[in-house]
């Protein structure tokens, strides 16, 4: 679920993508791995992840894995929304492994409101379109790409390497599997450190890259319900006391407060970079802010651009209304859905606290089930950003590379939250419109793609040994 911080952020170096995309055979494979998984349709609603995980460990036995390197994992409960795990092993067994994480399953979407069939991959003006092109099936084709290369090849990695991948990210009330993993199976996916989505690149209108992120680090989502109720009557005889009014109220309230400026070490990196990058008024503001977050004036200008604001605290927003029983009634009960974004270091109880405040004593606010961990966001580990530059250096030279907190959620928190730090890992380069992730007609460009797919490649190697 990406919601980047970068993605409307100044860059000033920009090279062209020149990869010939599909010339090569070990492209070719990919792309047959990379449209099975895209065409199967792996919703909520009518989906599968379950066949989905069944057809790339196919192709991992295929390319030499053992039964015992491969592990499907479900519940009776919800048989549609299975996973796998497989594991390439090391040599040195004193290093622990590393985990590539990827989610299966994909938001919603409706063939009436598409330009083309959302569930086949159509390659149209140097594009792929079709759900799931990026988030987050192209990261889970590139991660079973690189393991079935790996075992092909011969590939003795010194650290071994595991996959994981998962479904339920995209839902918050479906059953989520790399929470069930890290529940009930941490020892199948325990490793010193874990890549997944969040991160990648930019791209400027004519396909020009701008700039690499890695996210370390992102904000927890919790959702939060106001409920105002009133004995109600006949509206022709209205009093004070009215449950809508009540709850506009509240929401307004909300809607009027901002949460306090905070800053991670990830986002103190990367707000410095973006203050050299944007020169003016909008850069010694960013200065200023950096140098005290209590800076009023300094934080009206840097939060003028939307996803700065939200990089800097918590937010809430209201999403949802539902109130009144008739016409012709006065309301018995009027409710609202407030979404939050938690900022790393708070709590939902914390933020449960002063939404409380905010809606006043008529109004009642709960925090919706399910509560999930708060973000705990990894390091600046040198032994993580090295790698990622040097590699970089070689697919993408003289592309900036940033540090970035995430302004959405993903399945990191659960591994974090038993002592996985996780990192969104960098490569593939998307539009600056973030190209229809999670709306209309997704699509990734198809040299991004292949792009990406040599650099994660390898990346994974740098980091294996």
């Amino acid at each position: 679920m990406r919601a980047t911080s970068w993605l409307l952020t100044a860059a000033i170096l920009t090279t062209p993508i020149s990869a010939q995309a599909q010339s090569r055979p070990d492209q070719k494979a990919f792309l047959g791995l990379y449209k099975e998984l895209v065409e199967t349709n792996t919703t909520l609603s009518a989906g599968s992840c379950t066949q989905a995980a069944a057809q790339i460990g196919a192709r991992l036995k295929t390319a030499g894995y053992a039964d015992a390197d491969i592990t499907y994992f479900s519940v009776p409960e919800h048989p549609k929304d299975g996973g796998l795990v497989a594991v390439l092993k090391g040599s040195d067994a004193s290093l622990k492994p590393m985990l590539l994480l990827a989610h299966l399953d994909v938001v919603e979407a409706k063939r009436e409101d598409w330009v083309r069939d959302p569930f086949k991959l159509i390659e149209e003006g140097g594009y792929y379109y079709a759900r799931g092109t990026v988030d987050d099936k192209a990261q889970a084709a590139i991660w079973s790409d690189a393991m079935i290369r790996f075992k092909t090849g011969g590939y003795k990695p010194k650290r071994a390497i595991k996959l994981a991948l998962t479904c339920g990210e995209e839902t918050t009330f479906a059953w989520n599997g790399a929470q069930y993993l890290a529940k009930e199976k941490p020892d199948l996916i325990s490793a010193e450190f874990a890549l997944n989505e969040g991160g990648g690149g930019r791209l400027d209108d004519t396909g020009k890259r701008q700039l690499l992120a890695i996210q370390i680090g992102e904000k927890a989502a919790q959702n939060y319900t106001f409920l105002a109720t009133n004995p109600g009557g006949h509206s022709s005889q209205p009093i004070p006391e009215n449950a809508i009014y009540e709850l506009a109220d509240a929401v307004k309230a909300v809607q009027g407060y901002e949460f306090p400026v905070k800053f991670t070490d990830t986002t103190k990196a990367f707000f410095a970079a973006s203050a050299k990058a944007m020169p003016g008024e909008m850069g010694s503001a960013i200065t200023r802010l950096l140098a005290n977050p209590e800076d009023k004036t300094a934080d009206a200008i840097v939060s003028r651009d939307k996803a700065m604001h939200s990089t800097l605290r918590t937010t809430c927003v209201a999403t949802l209304l539902n109130a009144g029983h008739a016409e012709n009634a006065l309301p018995q009960r009027a409710t609202a859905n407030v979404n939050c974004r938690i900022f790393p270091g708070e709590t939902v109880d914390g933020t449960l606290a002063k939404l409380k405040e905010l809606a006043g004593a008529k109004v009642t606010v709960t925090a919706n089930q399910p509560v999930r961990p708060t973000a705990i966001p990894p390091t600046l580990d040198p032994k993580i950003m090295g790698p990622v530059t040097k590699v970089a250096a070689k697919h993408f030279p003289g592309i900036p590379i940033l540090p970035m907190m995430s302004t959405g959620a993903t399945d990191g928190i659960f591994f974090e939250a038993i002592g996985i730090p996780v990192y969104g890992a960098p490569g593939v380069f998307i539009d600056k419109d973030m190209g229809g992730i999670h709306g209309l007609n997704e699509r990734i460009r198809v040299a991004s793609l292949y792009d990406g797919r040599d650099y994660l490649f390898d990346l994974v190697k740098a980091f294996a040994g």
